[in-house]
């Protein structure tokens, strides 16, 4: 099956070799050269702009757009609805919020065209391990891209689905990565704990090899927390800073439009913003509040 891909970067381009691999003929294009140039290598069809990749594609098209969410994926879009026909296909892979999938889908099929939403997880390991597509839109245009979708999933048969009308996959894939965070800061908490308890000399690296095989909270983020231990133990290479890409505020804010309580993924949230604030001024207060009503120590700057 043929398929215009729009963004090479880390997870676009593995996308695209998992693809060229099962036998798809994809023909790319990307805004800086590079990463086009080393998917030609690999055996796609390179173009210069948006405007060539659609012009190599046979009718009906279909094509892949993986850049970021918000003005990226609009301005692509909308140059897509200006070049394509009716019945070709618009897909955006990437992590849009649902409502902009939503209002783009109408546009979309105002023009006579049709816009899947696919929600992918997997990161840079889904070349090797596969892709698990959350798939939003028209069920017979999912049913005519089944070779695509059968083809990035870790199985014909495993880890992918369609999920319903238009927005439904992002709305999905916004869900997972609010669990997500919840599930990282449980463990970030667990193992913060074990590694303060220095009296017991435990080795957070082997308790994480341990917990991989057989225990119930098995599972791929444990693998990675111990590939990335047994890489740097003490961490010493890592900042204590950690960002947040959107999901999780939308899953948080959803929790509260549907009156649905999320206390996990919100705290999980919270502590994320905790993790960007070297010299927080919360902390001080308590610390000082402490000191006043119980005259507990406070800890001054050296």
């Amino acid at each position: 099956m043929q398929l215009g891909l729009i963004g090479l970067g880390k997870m676009g381009a593995n996308m695209n070799l998992r693809l060229l691999r099962g036998g798809h003929q994809m023909v790319v294009f990307n805004r800086s050269p590079g990463p086009v140039q080393a998917a030609a290598a690999a055996g796609a069809i390179p173009s210069e702009s948006v405007e060539d990749l659609v012009s190599k594609l046979a009718t009906p098209r279909a094509v892949w757009v993986m850049v970021p969410a918000g003005e990226p994926t609009e301005s692509t879009v909308l140059k897509l609805m200006d070049l394509l026909d009716a019945d070709d296909v618009i897909i955006d892979g990437g992590n849009t919020n649902y409502k902009d999938t939503v209002r783009r889908a109408e546009m979309v099929r105002e023009r006579g065209l049709h816009f899947i939403d696919v929600g992918t997880s997997g990161g840079v390991w889904g070349l090797r391990e596969g892709y698990s597509l959350m798939i939003g839109g028209d069920a017979a245009v999912v049913e005519r891209l089944r070779p695509i979708f059968e083809t990035l999933a870790p199985a014909p048969d495993l880890g992918w689905g369609y999920m319903g009308p238009s927005g439904a996959g992002h709305f999905v894939k916004m869900v997972h990565n609010g669990v997500e965070y919840g599930m990282m800061q449980a463990y970030a908490e667990g193992f913060n704990i074990m590694k303060a308890k220095t009296e017991l000399e435990l080795d957070v690296q082997r308790i994480a090899e341990v917990w991989r095989h057989g225990s119930v909270v098995r599972s791929w983020l444990l693998d990675l927390t111990a590939a990335a231990l047994a890489e740097d133990p003490e961490l010493n290479s890592v900042s204590p800073w950690v960002a947040d890409s959107g999901e999780g505020r939308w899953t948080v804010n959803e929790s509260i439009d549907l009156d649905v309580p999320a206390p996990v993924i919100s705290l999980s949230l919270m502590m994320r913003f905790v993790s960007r604030q070297d010299n927080s001024y919360a902390a001080k207060l308590l610390a000082a509040m402490r000191n006043q009503f119980g005259g507990h120590a406070i800890k001054t700057k050296e």
